[in-house]
Order: C-alpha cells, then sequence, then structure tokens
C-alpha cells in the first residue's frame, strides 16, 4: 500500500513540474512591478552606520565642545583663537561624511515622491548646515552689526544621534542572508559522469549536459533533474518537495536535483539542469516573490512624513510673517531656521530604534529573530496564518507510536524484533522508524535470512527457521486473513501506518507508526482562532494523512499534495482578496510561499533557504512561539505609537513656539529651552523603550 501511494505521489509530481514553465513564464513579466522600498527600508543604506558613528564621534565632539548650542554657552566649552574655522572644517566633513546616508535616502524619497524620516533628516542637517556657512561667513567677512548664530552645535549632535539611532537598528536586526546562494548551496558542486566506455569521471555540475548519464552514489546529493536507468533507492525529497516519507525510486521514476539519496546507488539520465532545473526554477519563485513584497509605509515615516510637511510648511510662513512684520531678513531667517531644525526631533531619531533593538533582543531572548521589522508592524493586522504540516506541526520523522503482540506465543517485544530482523535491510523510513524504537529499548536484533521485497506488500524472509512476513492491509484483504478492524480504522484515523506480522501465515501482531504532531501545536491552532486568525494547513503530503493531522488540531481548511509553486500560488490568491497572510514553514518547498506572505516565518531546525526567505525565524523550532511572536508584535507596536507620541508630540508644542506665535505676549522659544526640551523628549523615549515587555 505504501508503495501505491508513493508512485501516485510522484506521478502527481511529474504533472505539477510538467505545468511549472507555463506559471513562471507568469511571473517573469511582472517580476519588477513591485518597486523596492529602498528609502523606507533603511538596510538599504550598508551595514557601515558603526563605522560612520564612530568616525562622526571623533569629529562632533570638538564641534560640540567648541560651538555654542542654539547661541547658549555651556559650562564645558570653550574657544580660542581661530576656533570657527576649526568649526566650520569639521563641520563640512560631518555633514558630507556623517550625513551622505540621510541625503541618499533623501534623494530616493524625493524620487519617489514619498517624503519621510530620511527626508525629515536631511531637512534638519542641510538647512543648520547651510545657514552656519552663511552666518561664518556673515560674522566673519560681511561685518554685520548683529552676530548671527550659527547651528553647527545642532548639526553635530543631530547627525550623531541620528546614525546612533540607525547602527542600533542595523545592529538589532539580524542581517538577512542571501536565500538564493543558500539555494544554489543545495546542489553538489561535482556529478559522477558515466562515459561512453563504462568508466566514471567527476565533472563541474555546470558541465552536465541533458541526456548524459550520472551515477549517484548512497548517501550523496542528487546533483540534477533525471530519470533513474538503473538502481533502486529511497530519496528524501522532503527539503523540496514537503513529502515527509522518504519516497522509493526504481528504474524509470523521476528524481529531483537537489534532493538526498538513500541507500541505494542509481544511474540517472540528466534531464534537467541548471536553468531548466526544478530547484532553479524555486530559485526564480522566491526572486520574484521578494521583488513583489512591497514594503508596508512604516509608522515612523508615517509621522516623518507629516513632521516634514507641517515644518516647512510653519517655516515658510514664520519667515514671511516674521519679515513683514521686521523688514529684518536676519530675524525672518534665523526663525525659520530654528523651526526646520527643532522639526527634526532627536527623539524620533530614536524612538523606533530603541524600541526595535529592545523588541529584538527580547525576541531573541525568547527564541524569536526577527529579521525585518516590518513584520513587527504588519502582524497585528494578520487575517490567516497558513502553516506548513510536516516539521512545523508535526515532527517530522517517523516513529513507532504503538506496537503489540496477538498470540500467547510471543511478547510484544518479540514480534518487534521480528520485524526489525526484516526491516534491516531495508532503508524504508518506516524501517528505520522500528530500527529506531529497537534501539531505544535496548532490544537485540535476531538474524533474518533470504529476506526479499514484496512489492506493494511488504517483505519476507526467514528468522529462526519460521517464515517471516510483514504485511500492508491489503494483503489481509486480499488473503482473508482475520484481524481486528475496529483498532486497525482506530490507529489509521490518527494518521498511522499500519503493518502487520505473520508468522508461518498465522497473524501475530502489528505495529503503527506515524509522524507525531508537535506537543504545543493544538493549543497554538486554539489560540489563533481564540484571537480572529484563521489557520491554514498547507502540505506536500497525502490528503489522507493531512486531514488526519488537520482533524486532530482542528484546522478546518487543508491544501494537500502540493508543490513550493502551489504554495506560492496560494499565498498570492488569499492576498489578492485583500487579506493579510503570515506564512509558516520550514523546507525549500515553503521559500517562494515564505518570500510571498506579508510575513514570512521559518522554523528554526528547517532549512537555510527556508530561514534567508522568512522575516521572522522561530529558533526553538516551537510552533507556539508564533503566539510570542504575535504578542511581541503587539507590545513593540504600542510601544513605538507610545514614543512617537512623545517625539513628535515635542514638536507638537516646539513649532508653533519657535515660529513665534506667542511672540504677541513675550514668549518665544529661546532656543536653548528648546534643546532641554529635546533632551527631555529623548530620555523619556529611551526609558520606555526599555519598559517594552514580550507578555
Amino acid at each position: 500500500m505504501e508503495h501505491e501511494h508513493h508512485n501516485h505521489q510522484s506521478e502527481t509530481h511529474e504533472e505539477h513540474k510538467h505545468n511549472q514553465h507555463h506559471n513562471h513564464s507568469n511571473h517573469s513579466h511582472n517580476h519588477h512591478e513591485g518597486h523596492d522600498h529602498g528609502a523606507m527600508d533603511h538596510s538599504a543604506h550598508g551595514g557601515d552606520f558603526k563605522k560612520k558613528f564612530f568616525v562622526s564621534l571623533f569629529l562632533g565632539i570638538p564641534i560640540i565642545l567648541i560651538a555654542p548650542m542654539m547661541g547658549i554657552e555651556l559650562p564645558f566649552q570653550f574657544t580660542f583663537p581661530g576656533s570657527e574655522w576649526v568649526v566650520l572644517i569639521l563641520g563640512t566633513i560631518l555633514f558630507f561624511y556623517g550625513g551622505m546616508p540621510f541625503l541618499k535616502g533623501a534623494k530616493m524619497e524625493l524620487e519617489m515622491k514619498n517624503p519621510g524620516m530620511m527626508m525629515l533628516i536631511s531637512l534638519g542637517i542641510s538647512v543648520a548646515y547651510f545657514y552656519s556657512v552663511y552666518a561664518f561667513v556673515a560674522n566673519n567677512f560681511l561685518h554685520s552689526s548683529v552676530h548671527i548664530m550659527d547651528f553647527f552645535w545642532e548639526l553635530a549632535t543631530l547627525i550623531l544621534i541620528m546614525l546612533l539611532g540607525h547602527w542600533i537598528e542595523m545592529n538589532a536586526i539580524s542581517n538577512a542572508g542571501n536565500a538564493l546562494q543558500k539555494m544554489a548551496e543545495l546542489l553538489p558542486n561535482l556529478a559522477t559522469v558515466i562515459k561512453e566506455d563504462g568508466s566514471t569521471e567527476e565533472v563541474a555540475l555546470q558541465e552536465v549536459m541533458v541526456g548524459q548519464k550520472v551515477l549517484v552514489k548512497a548517501g550523496e546529493k542528487v546533483p540534477t533533474d533525471g530519470e533513474i536507468l538503473e538502481g533502486q533507492t529511497s530519496i528524501n525529497e522532503s527539503m523540496i518537495t514537503g513529502e515527509s516519507k522518504d519516497v522509493i525510486k526504481k528504474v524509470h521514476d523521476k528524481v529531483i536535483g537537489g534532493s538526498v539519496n538513500g541507500s541505494g546507488a542509481i544511474t540517472i539520465e540528466v534531464t534537467g539542469t541548471g536553468e531548466s532545473g526544478y530547484l532553479s526554477q524555486v530559485m526564480e519563485l522566491v526572486g520574484s516573490a521578494q521583488n513583489e513584497k512591497s514594503r508596508v509605509e512604516s509608522l515612523s515615516d508615517k509621522v516623518a512624513k507629516w513632521l516634514f510637511y507641517i515644518a516647512l510648511t510653519v517655516g515658510i510662513v514664520a519667515f514671511i510673517v516674521w519679515f513683514i512684520l521686521t523688514k529684518d531678513i536676519n530675524i525672518a531667517l534665523e526663525r525659520m531656521v530654528t523651526v526646520l531644525i527643532i522639526a527634526c526631533p532627536h527623539a524620533l531619531g530614536l524612538a523606533i530604534p530603541l524600541v526595535t533593538a529592545r523588541s529584538t533582543s527580547l525576541g531573541a531572548q525568547n527564541g524569536l529573530l526577527v529579521k525585518d521589522r516590518q513584520a513587527l508592524e504588519v502582524a497585528k493586522k494578520v487575517d490567516i496564518i497558513m502553516m506548513d504540516k510536516t516539521g512545523t506541526l508535526t515532527e517530522g520523522n517517523f516513529a513507532v507510536n504503538e506496537f503489540e503482540s496477538f498470540s500467547q506465543d510471543y511478547t510484544k517485544e518479540e514480534v518487534l524484533s521480528l520485524m526489525a530482523a526484516l526491516e534491516q535491510t531495508s532503508s524504508h523510513p518506516l524501517a528505520v522508524g522500528v530500527l529506531n524504537k529497537m534501539e531505544e529499548l535496548g532490544l537485540s536484533i535476531p538474524k533474518a535470512s533470504n529476506v526479499t521485497n514484496l512489492p506493494g506488500i511488504g517483505m519476507e524472509g526467514l528468522v529462526e527457521g519460521k517464515d517471516v512476513k510483514i504485511v500492508s492491509i491489503s494483503y489481509m484483504n486480499q488473503h482473508d486473513l482475520p484481524f481486528n478492524e475496529k483498532e486497525f480504522n482506530e490507529l489509521s484515523s490518527q494518521g498511522n501506518s499500519v503493518s502487520f506480522l505473520l508468522v508461518n501465515h498465522e497473524t501475530i501482531g502489528l505495529i503503527a507508526q506515524g509522524d507525531q504532531i508537535k506537543p504545543d501545536s493544538k493549543e497554538m491552532i486554539n489560540e489563533l482562532k481564540a484571537q480572529g486568525i484563521k489557520p491554514v494547513m498547507l502540505t506536500g503530503d497525502n490528503k489522507q494523512v493531512a486531514n488526519v493531522v488537520a482533524k486532530q488540531l482542528g484546522i478546518e481548511t487543508v491544501h494537500a499534495e502540493l508543490m513550493p509553486e502551489d504554495k506560492e500560488k496560494i499565498v498570492k490568491e488569499y492576498k489578492e482578496q485583500g487579506l493579510v497572510i503570515m506564512m509558516v514553514g520550514d523546507g525549500v518547498n515553503d521559500a517562494p510561499g515564505l518570500a510571498r506572505a506579508d510575513i514570512g516565518v521559518a522554523i528554526g531546525a528547517g532549512t537555510d533557504v527556508a530561514i534567508d526567505s522568512a522575516d521572522v525565524i522561530l529558533v526553538k523550532s516551537n510552533p507556539f512561539d508564533i503566539l510570542h511572536f504575535l504578542s511581541l508584535s503587539k507590545n513593540t507596536q504600542r510601544k513605538m505609537v507610545q514614543n512617537l507620541w512623545w517625539g513628535a508630540g515635542y514638536n507638537i508644542v516646539a513649532i508653533p513656539l519657535a515660529a513665534g506665535i506667542l511672540a504677541s505676549v513675550g514668549v518665544i522659544l529661546s532656543p536653548a529651552v528648546g534643546a532641554v526640551l529635546m533632551s527631555f523628549s529623548t530620555v523619556i523615549v529611551a526609558i520606555n523603550a526599555m519598559l517594552l515587555k514580550i507578555k
């Protein structure tokens, strides 16, 4: 029965593969539709914030010690003849060196007509720099009657705080590796090609041609897609197709490059390499899905956008009004500059990075690696969580769940030993389960001779002079052999493969093996439902097993016998209905879906490829951590909103005051008070971020 299932499985896989190119051509034309939200995604500016920060700190400290803060000399400051030249030179280097990531980011935001944090920071530092250069020239060369205040101190502190904020954020978010690179590594570098005269030679994989014969030894990775010409083996395709059991392969069966060969050596004829191979098509899918996954505009960018527009408007209005009132361009200019500099609050630059850093380290302590901070912001909107079955909800390895004896002459341990005697020679995954159980119980395995495979039925051999068979249910039915139907139905309805043991044609026992459900899976599903999130199961496994597992867990929607591109297609279909999708998976077969979903969550014990295409990694491979992620996300979001209020709230008060809205009653925000308020809101933001908790 097992064997019949496998053949059916490989058939459906072939049909899928046949249609695969068709699916791909659809992807390629919208490959570039989604633009890369580079300006919003600060990681686009490279990981050199640390170096930039320390070099800028070196340049900035003298400025902070020499230049007055908004015109006020601080107790620790000093000047000396020519000190303003030092400030000008260091300030210029600092502006162009330390400010470059922000200016580049602002250019990208400008091109996309979508101002955000980068435009706001660039506005603040550019106005501070150019106005300070004007002040320097006016004070030193134009001999103006009034000393014009410069903003070099603000320039230095703004750049340093913003670089620090970005460095904290970059540092907190682990660098996402390259999923496609990892996929390529699944394939071996060399293949053993069989030449015309029968001799073999090792050839670099890229030189292997379609139609050549390749030898795949036991335990090796299959180098290319192909068809078996000689030999028989079992192949583990779970990395690629999600099928949990090793698949028995014999002559004329197809094999997939990147899958792992079991204990038999096979000769294959190459049917697909490089570009045309199955794995590279999966790679293409991941690439296009990652490209199209357009970035959600983050909360801090929305706030920054509004502050940018408000500051610009208020600044220009302040300039016009003050100029009309005083007829003094310097006073009007200084008011406008103060407004524009105050609008870029230090606190806002730290509001989100500090929460992100705290949230990332909290997550890491609890086995969650958040690679994309956007995931934390999107999580509160999730409607559906799609989960892979094997390895995510279940353990992904076959274990003996039940074995028993029907005969007084044999103990249940003896039944297991007789089975193990036959299974010793087999590389079938069910055999592995039996042998593992023997080891666990510390039992010794008797010797078997004349062991033969009974295709579609099981195995037969001689043990201690007795004829021993392991057979499937179909054999029992065909030969009208009696067995306990109720027990059989109960065991198989739990997703077990059940085999019977016959000794001298008499039924003496049975064994039931199944893939075990992870202990926390059920509770996690119940909790998701309680939160109004719908769980959906996606699996490459057969429908019967999938439905059994789904029923036990209380999952109503199941998509089974899927190929990777099907998973990705299902995610896409649900997204087209306007639903926000989180996908959880662990294998290559999940990678395209993970990249396509709004949030991709990889199970840490899975493959590097899955981990690289995901936004969040569950290090402990415990599905229950999905709930921790959701609650961390909710709390992180709350802290971010609070911090944005603290950061921007200062602006709501400071901008109008700096513009001189209360000048008529003698209240103008003195730059010094502005600076104190700014420091105060920065400290509050930092303390508030540290108070974040996961539950």
